[in-house]
């Protein structure tokens, strides 16, 4: 992965004194997870140039236990992934050893030039984008910058890598701030960009980074929530990070998904059933909210994305938590095909998961959790596209394939119903308008004794 840095500011050679780097050497270091050099392409009067090379080691990435999975069911992901190459926080860790003292905006030799704003650019070969495209012009937009994102294009013999709300782009930055400022901002915004991705587990560190390196300008960023909630993820220490810049609670518009969530909790307490389904699970919040019930012996979350699942780990601490090991697994699998490993459970959660497969999916779907599976109680949630229109209009995510209103989703879950021998009940979960209903609906299904299905 490679950062450009350059400036015009003359004489441009004063590049090499606020970076603290020799423009006429190359400055090599090594990390824990690869090796990093610094080197200038570029060195006149007129334009300088410097240059950040960073790589990792993807030998020593695919030797790193995964926490997600058993040894047998480890997947092809952390040996063939996009790591070594996207910017995120690899390159964000690099950039923070190699020019920790210019992010600091000292300079022995030039301390007048270190708080002087200069004309500057920076480039990201390539940067790993979740989210829409237009999130980086937005984000570093709103700092003054001129930005351009270009999307580029993936290996066609990797089509997974085409997940939705997956991209990858080489991002250009020009604007006039001081170096101090430029490397800070990349330092938080390239992580965050990356959705929170993380080659270590992020704790409380995290919030103090934010802090400190996002005092001055984040406090006052337009998207500053939706910045904080991609760089820290886990409510926890996104709460931790809120007290610390002194954000009020209605900057983090967390309250709609946790409510969904604890709904899904309530009624998977209610059902009386031990053995506990999670499909979908994701980066592992409602797990969270079912750990501390002991009436559930047995919890299990599935995802077909084995960075989710180790994110999943993190959140769960299943790693520091051995007592956990006995009750908690995560497991990589596809919810449209048969598995056997997912038999024998008395209840299943499909929160917020529906909309994200293509809709011809959905028989295959149906045939494997309530044909196959055939668990006692299921409980589907799912966003109420009416409630769209006092959102802005369009779909909430642009990974979802579709969103239905309140009579299209009942329809569906009533078909289901009644081909799988089942019984279900709707409710909308949150405050409810009088036109468009609540923000989610939510359908409970019920096995018949005497439904043997289709």
């Amino acid at each position: 992965m490679l950062l450009k840095l350059a400036t015009t500011h003359v004489p441009a050679t004063d590049l090499g004194y606020l970076l603290h780097k020799h423009p006429g050497r190359v400055a090599e270091r090594q990390l824990s997870f690869g090796r990093s050099a610094v080197f200038y392409p570029q060195a006149t009067a007129e334009r300088a140039e410097a240059a950040l090379l960073v790589e990792v080691d993807p030998v020593a990435l695919s030797r790193q236990k995964s926490r997600a999975a058993t040894p047998e069911n480890r997947p092809l992901e952390p040996y063939v992934n996009d790591r070594p190459y996207a910017s995120g926080s690899f390159l964000a860790a690099a950039l923070k050893d190699a020019f920790g003292t210019a992010m600091s905006g000292r300079s022995k030799e030039r301390p007048e030039l270190a708080a002087q704003p200069l004309p500057l650019e920076a480039e990201v070969a390539c940067l790993a984008l979740r989210g829409d495209l237009e999130r980086p012009v937005r984000w570093f937009g709103a700092l003054g910058y001129q930005v351009v994102a270009e999307p580029l294009e993936l290996d066609p013999l990797y089509p997974e890598w085409n997940a939705a709300g997956q991209h990858w782009v080489r991002l250009r930055l020009t604007g006039t701030t001081t170096l101090a400022e430029l490397l800070r901002h990349l330092y938080i915004l390239l992580p965050a960009l990356d959705g929170g991705r993380r080659h270590f587990y992020v704790g409380e560190d995290e919030a103090a980074k934010l802090e400190r390196y996002g005092a001055g300008w984040l406090e006052t960023h337009l998207e500053r929530s939706e910045i904080i909630q991609q760089f820290l993820r886990f409510k926890d220490v996104i709460d931790q990070a809120r007290e610390r810049l002194n954000l009020p609670q209605a900057t983090l518009p967390l309250r709609a998904h946790s409510a969904r969530l604890d709904r899904v909790a309530e009624r998977l307490r209610a059902s009386g059933e031990t053995r506990i389904l999670d499909l979908g699970c994701g980066e592992g919040q409602l797990l969270s909210r079912l750990i501390p019930t002991e009436q559930f012996r047995v919890l299990t979350g599935v995802d077909i994305h084995q960075r989710s699942l180790e994110l999943a780990a993190e959140r769960l601490h299943l790693a520091e938590r051995p007592e956990l090991q006995v009750r908690v697994q995560l497991l990589q699998g596809s919810l449209l095909y048969p598995d056997s490993r997912l038999r024998d459970y008395g209840a299943a959660a499909l929160a917020e998961v529906i909309e994200h497969l293509e809709p011809h999916q959905l028989p295959a779907l149906g045939a494997q959790v309530w044909g196959n599976l055939r668990p006692r109680t299921i409980i589907v949630t799912t966003p109420n596209a009416e409630y769209n229109a006092l959102l802005g209009g369009g779909l909430r995510h642009p990974d979802h394939r579709f969103e239905w209103t309140r009579q299209e989703f009942r329809s569906w879950a009533q078909a289901q119903a009644d081909q799988y021998g089942y019984a279900v009940r709707f409710e909308d979960v949150g405050e409810s308008h009088p036109e468009h209903g609540a923000l989610t609906q939510l359908a409970e299904f019920t096995r018949q004794a005497d439904g043997a299905g289709t």
